[in-house]
Protein backbone atom coordinates (compact mmCIF):
# COMPACT_ATOMS: atom_id res chain seq x y z
CA UNK A 1 0.00 0.00 0.00
CA UNK A 2 1.32 3.43 -0.96
CA UNK A 3 2.05 5.84 1.87
CA UNK A 4 0.44 9.25 1.49
CA UNK A 5 1.95 12.45 2.86
CA UNK A 6 0.71 15.99 3.43
CA UNK A 7 3.31 18.76 3.78
CA UNK A 8 2.23 22.13 5.12
CA UNK A 9 3.05 25.42 3.42
CA UNK A 10 6.04 26.39 5.57
CA UNK A 11 7.64 22.97 5.15
CA UNK A 12 7.23 23.19 1.38
CA UNK A 13 8.65 26.71 1.28
CA UNK A 14 11.67 25.71 3.37
CA UNK A 15 12.18 22.65 1.17
CA UNK A 16 12.31 24.82 -1.95
CA UNK A 17 14.29 27.73 -0.52
CA UNK A 18 16.97 25.64 1.16
CA UNK A 19 18.07 22.67 -0.96
CA UNK A 20 20.12 21.07 1.86
CA UNK A 21 17.57 21.66 4.61
CA UNK A 22 15.85 19.11 6.82
CA UNK A 23 12.60 20.15 5.12
CA UNK A 24 14.06 19.33 1.69
CA UNK A 25 15.27 15.97 2.92
CA UNK A 26 11.79 15.25 4.29
CA UNK A 27 10.21 16.36 0.98
CA UNK A 28 12.55 14.03 -0.93
CA UNK A 29 11.92 11.13 1.46
CA UNK A 30 8.15 11.57 1.13
CA UNK A 31 8.44 11.50 -2.67
CA UNK A 32 10.68 8.42 -2.59
CA UNK A 33 8.56 6.46 -0.11
CA UNK A 34 5.09 7.36 -1.25
CA UNK A 35 2.89 10.06 -2.68
CA UNK A 36 2.41 13.73 -1.88
CA UNK A 37 -1.08 15.18 -2.01
CA UNK A 38 -2.48 18.68 -2.06
CA UNK A 39 -5.92 20.24 -2.14
CA UNK A 40 -6.87 23.40 -3.97
CA UNK A 41 -6.75 25.24 -0.64
CA UNK A 42 -3.30 23.97 0.39
CA UNK A 43 -1.82 24.45 -3.10
CA UNK A 44 -3.24 27.95 -3.46
CA UNK A 45 -1.82 28.93 -0.09
CA UNK A 46 1.62 27.63 -1.10
CA UNK A 47 1.52 29.57 -4.39
CA UNK A 48 0.26 32.77 -2.76
CA UNK A 49 2.85 32.74 0.00
CA UNK A 50 5.82 31.47 -2.03
CA UNK A 51 5.40 34.08 -4.78
CA UNK A 52 5.45 37.00 -2.34
CA UNK A 53 8.14 39.60 -3.08
CA UNK A 54 9.78 39.02 0.32
CA UNK A 55 11.30 35.82 -1.10
CA UNK A 56 12.96 37.66 -4.02
CA UNK A 57 16.13 38.13 -1.96
CA UNK A 58 16.49 34.33 -1.59
CA UNK A 59 15.52 32.97 -5.00
CA UNK A 60 14.20 34.49 -8.19
CA UNK A 61 10.53 34.53 -9.07
CA UNK A 62 11.31 32.24 -11.99
CA UNK A 63 12.87 29.60 -9.74
CA UNK A 64 9.90 29.82 -7.38
CA UNK A 65 7.42 29.45 -10.25
CA UNK A 66 9.35 26.38 -11.39
CA UNK A 67 9.07 24.99 -7.85
CA UNK A 68 5.31 25.57 -8.00
CA UNK A 69 5.15 23.62 -11.26
CA UNK A 70 7.28 20.85 -9.77
CA UNK A 71 4.98 20.54 -6.78
CA UNK A 72 1.92 20.50 -9.03
CA UNK A 73 3.45 17.67 -11.11
CA UNK A 74 4.89 15.68 -8.21
CA UNK A 75 1.83 15.69 -5.97
CA UNK A 76 -1.74 14.67 -6.53
CA UNK A 77 -4.67 17.09 -6.37
CA UNK A 78 -7.40 15.81 -4.07
CA UNK A 79 -10.96 17.06 -3.70
CA UNK A 80 -11.44 17.40 0.03
CA UNK A 81 -14.66 15.87 1.28
CA UNK A 82 -14.27 16.32 5.03
CA UNK A 83 -14.62 19.46 7.16
CA UNK A 84 -13.02 19.81 10.57
CA UNK A 85 -12.61 22.61 13.08
CA UNK A 86 -10.20 20.89 15.45
CA UNK A 87 -7.10 23.06 15.05
CA UNK A 88 -6.68 26.07 17.32
CA UNK A 89 -5.60 27.99 14.19
CA UNK A 90 -8.57 27.69 11.81
CA UNK A 91 -6.30 28.32 8.79
CA UNK A 92 -4.59 24.99 9.47
CA UNK A 93 -7.76 22.91 9.33
CA UNK A 94 -7.27 22.55 5.56
CA UNK A 95 -4.25 20.27 6.20
CA UNK A 96 -6.24 18.10 8.60
CA UNK A 97 -9.14 17.92 6.14
CA UNK A 98 -6.83 16.87 3.32
CA UNK A 99 -5.10 14.25 5.46
CA UNK A 100 -8.40 12.79 6.63
CA UNK A 101 -9.87 12.73 3.11
CA UNK A 102 -7.01 10.60 1.77
CA UNK A 103 -6.29 8.74 5.02
CA UNK A 104 -2.77 10.15 4.98
CA UNK A 105 0.01 8.41 6.86
CA UNK A 106 1.53 11.66 8.04
CA UNK A 107 1.32 15.44 8.04
CA UNK A 108 4.80 16.99 7.98
CA UNK A 109 4.87 20.40 9.60
CA UNK A 110 6.73 22.70 11.93
CA UNK A 111 3.49 24.40 12.99
CA UNK A 112 2.87 24.03 16.71
CA UNK A 113 -0.88 24.42 16.15
CA UNK A 114 -0.80 21.17 14.17
CA UNK A 115 1.92 19.39 16.11
CA UNK A 116 -0.05 19.55 19.39
CA UNK A 117 -2.73 17.38 17.72
CA UNK A 118 -0.36 14.43 17.12
CA UNK A 119 -1.69 11.88 16.50
CA UNK A 120 -4.84 13.18 14.84
CA UNK A 121 -7.41 10.46 14.21
CA UNK A 122 -4.60 7.93 13.66
CA UNK A 123 -2.61 10.29 11.41
CA UNK A 124 0.90 11.14 12.56
CA UNK A 125 1.78 14.81 12.71
CA UNK A 126 5.55 15.15 12.71
CA UNK A 127 8.25 17.74 12.20
CA UNK A 128 10.49 17.22 9.18
CA UNK A 129 13.27 16.02 11.50
CA UNK A 130 10.95 13.52 13.23
CA UNK A 131 9.72 12.29 9.84
CA UNK A 132 13.29 11.65 8.67
CA UNK A 133 13.95 9.23 11.54
CA UNK A 134 10.48 7.64 11.57
CA UNK A 135 10.16 4.09 10.30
Amino acid sequence: MIKIYVLDTNTLISAHLLPNSISRKAFNKALEEGALVHSSATFNEFVEVFTRPKFDKYVSTNIRLNAVKLLERSSQLVDVSIKVNDCRDPKDNKFLELALTVKSNCIITGDKDLLVLHPFQEISILTAAEFLVAK
